[in-house]
């Protein structure tokens, strides 16, 4: 029978990263608004095939593990060596076969190192990203160039490195400590480590200044969609309409499958066009009895929770309603403060306008009502 594959990841954070020069250690110290170990830990979060994340803190600092309920905490060592010895110890029993080691101080690292890692694993003992070195190397003393070297066949390392499980762990058991990375740790066990490119924007935060270059890295690849959600849903007998949340008082009802919210409907599937993840129907199939007469804040609950298991965060909404009766605004106001509280953002972000087709169409006959909205997502 063939072995399910199981893959964790170790983020080692427990050092105390006195060289960035700050008051905290600098997987504590914000990036872009967020703390480096946040975004370092969303980058995991985030990418296919990882089941597990284990997060090494400092002893003194093991209480930060209440902000990270979803990863499992542990308390690292004195050396970097030894804090990849309890995360591989924690994952003991957890029938993990494969294991990335991760530094804390590279948020940046992308999916796709993190894919091609895994996947030269299949291959390979062990594999980690790195970038041909470049520049002429020297050789000095007392500020002065004393020779030169050579730099075929040299390579920055980054991480994450990944390796098989028990390979890595025999590897670390056996080696006396005093290591620069588990690539030294696995090559000294006799382990075949595998290239793949690794990426400039990969780098490793050491001093206050690499701060700055990691924020001006982050603008310049900022990751932000638009999409779009139209909706329609006719006239039938009923009292009231149920727009984004709220029940208006009206002669007739909004036929449709769920609770035919018209403007959710179009809120939802504007998210789900910003992901590239299709519409209501792909996800919640109206011919499935399940969502008859379903509420329509369940989709958007979904819609919004994907966005944020894909790393984006929702900027903005615009809605656009389209009918003659009822009069849309008095009640959008309502209508914003519902949408915010589903969607967990600030009501300012949400824009509700109501628009008449000037009696034409079928709006203008008011056979329906119908949903124009946008919105923005941006990465995280």
């Amino acid at each position: 029978m063939e072995q399910t594959t199981h893959t964790a990841v170790i983020i080692v954070a427990a050092g105390t990263g006195t060289r960035a020069g700050g008051a905290l250690a600098k997987q504590w110290c914000l990036l872009g608004g967020r703390t480096m170990a946040d975004r370092t830990l969303d980058a995991f979060r985030t990418a296919p095939g990882i089941d597990r994340i284990v997060l090494v803190l400092h002893p003194d600092e093991m209480a930060r593990a209440r902000d990270y309920p979803d990863v499992l905490a542990v308390a690292g060592g004195g050396s970097r060596d030894a804090s990849v010895r309890a995360g591989l110890a924690a994952l003991c029993g957890q029938n993990v076969t494969r294991v990335l080691i991760h530094d804390v101080a590279r948020p940046l690292v992308s999916q796709r190192i993190i894919a091609d890692v895994l996947a030269a694993l299949d291959a390979c003992d062990g594999a980690a990203p790195a970038v041909a070195v470049s520049d002429a190397l020297w050789q000095g003393s007392d500020g002065q160039v004393t020779g030169t070297q050579s730099r075929e066949g040299l390579f920055r390392a980054q991480t994450p490195q990944g390796f098989g499980f028990d390979a890595i762990l025999a590897a670390h058991l056996a080696h006396p400590g005093g290591a620069a990375d588990d690539v030294e740790v696995a090559r000294a066990a006799g382990l075949r480590v595998a290239i793949v490119p690794g990426e400039e924007r990969n780098l490793k935060i050491t001093h206050a200044q690499d701060f700055r270059r990691a924020e001006a890295m982050m603008e310049q690849a900022v990751d932000i969609r638009l999409g779009n959600g139209f909706d329609v849903h006719r006239f039938g007998p009923g009292d009231h309409v149920v727009l984004c949340g709220v029940r208006l008082a009206h002669g007739r009802g909004l036929q449709g499958h769920s609770d035919a919210d018209v403007g959710m409907h179009a809120v939802t599937d504007a998210i789900y066009g910003a992901l590239a993840q299709g519409d209501i129907g792909r996800h919640f199939p109206p011919d499935d009895p399940q969502w008859k007469g379903a509420d329509s804040a369940h989709f958007l609950r979904h819609a919004v929770g994907l966005a944020g298991a894909l790393g984006f965060a929702i900027c903005n909404v615009d809605l656009t309603l389209i009918c003659e009766h009822p009069k849309i605004g008095p009640h959008a106001g309502e209508m914003q403060s519902t949408l915010a509280n589903l969607m967990e953002i600030d009501p300012g972000r949400i824009s509700i306008k109501a628009t008449t087709s000037e009696r034409l169409g079928f709006t203008g006959r008011e056979e329906g009502i119908a949903a124009l909205a946008t919105a923005t997502v941006v990465k995280q």
